[in-house]
Parts: C-alpha cells; structure tokens; sequence
C-alpha cells in the first residue's frame, strides 16, 4: 500500500493505517523532536503529542507537497506552541554580536557531543539556533513562530552560538590535555 493511499485510510481513521504511518514516519519525526526538546523523554512525549495532532490534523493534507514535510511542520509548530505556553521564550532583547561563527575542527568533536550541547541549550537559544542553523528558517520566520522579535531571534542564537563555542572549546581543550599525558 502506498503512502497516498495510507494518508487516505488515515483520513478515514482506520487505525491500521494510523499504526502503519506511525512505524514509517516515527523514525523521521523523532530525529526532529530531539533537537527540540530538551531531552530524550521530552522528545518522545513530543513525538506521541505530535502524531495525535497530526491525526486529528490529517484531513487538513491536500496532497501537495511532502506529506513528511507537513508532519515535520505540524510536530514542530506543536513543540513551539507547547514552549510558548510555559513562557520559556520571554526574554529582554539582548545586546550580542548577529553572527558570530563557530569553527569545529570535524575529528576533535563527536556528533554525540554536538548533540547533547544543543539539547543542554537553554530553550529558548535551542529553538533558534535548530530553526536557523539545521532548518533554514529566516529570523523573521522564527519571530513570528516564536512570537519574538526578530533582534530576540538574533540576539538568542548569538547567545547560542558563543555557549556551544565554549562548550565545544572547553571540550577541545580536554582533548589536547588527555592526548599529551
């Protein structure tokens, strides 16, 4: 059975076809709830409040464009709202440097570490830097998905960019320590 013909079996709430699409997109949208939430737990309370969304959502679907890239939006958009509604995004515009890069060195920092620093971002500076940096959203979209403005945008990743440089600096530093005893 294809996808299209699932989604429509979905739409009717056939709950074999709710039980099929599960097992092909959970994979796909559990990768994205980790980098939203703040831990493995949360991504996986997020994953199952996102399917329930997007099931009750499905009819929505008009068949154009990616069906995993709707779902993707509508378990996103469900994480935000869910951040909203603790306040974790109020915050007094701060004064940093927009863009300040980080430079990793590839062989020095695992992909586990990079991981586990951007889920150890606070909420806020993890929303923004996810939604720039992996998803390519405009400061002016994560603004209004965010319900901040867009120096807030700025200024949080800024904020986000010069921890995760400490944290990856400090990391590097034990790494030359430990390779020279």
């Amino acid at each position: 059975m294809g996808l299209d013909q699932i989604i429509k079996d979905c739409q009717a709430d056939k709950i074999k076809a709710q039980e099929q699409l599960y097992r092909l997109l959970a994979p796909k949208l559990f990768a994205a709830c980790l980098k939203y939430s703040r831990n493995y737990a949360d991504a996986e309370d997020n994953l199952q409040d996102g399917f329930l969304i997007i099931f009750k959502k499905i009819g929505q679907y008009q068949f154009k464009g990616s069906f995993e890239g709707w779902a993707k939006r509508v378990m996103v958009n469900n994480i935000l709202q869910k951040y909203r509604s603790e306040s974790v995004f109020e915050l007094v515009n701060e004064n940093f440097p927009e863009e300040e890069e980080v430079e990793i060195e590839a062989e020095s920092v695992s992909m586990d570490f990079l991981v586990s620093i951007i889920q150890e971002l606070p909420d806020r500076y993890r929303m923004v830097f996810n939604l720039y940096v992996i998803d390519g959203y405009s400061h002016k979209d994560i603004a209004d998905m965010m319900g901040i403005t867009t120096g807030t945008s700025k200024s949080n990743l800024a904020r986000a960019r010069m921890i995760l440089k400490e944290k990856i600096e400090a990391q590097q530093g034990k790494n030359i320590h430990s390779a020279n005893e």
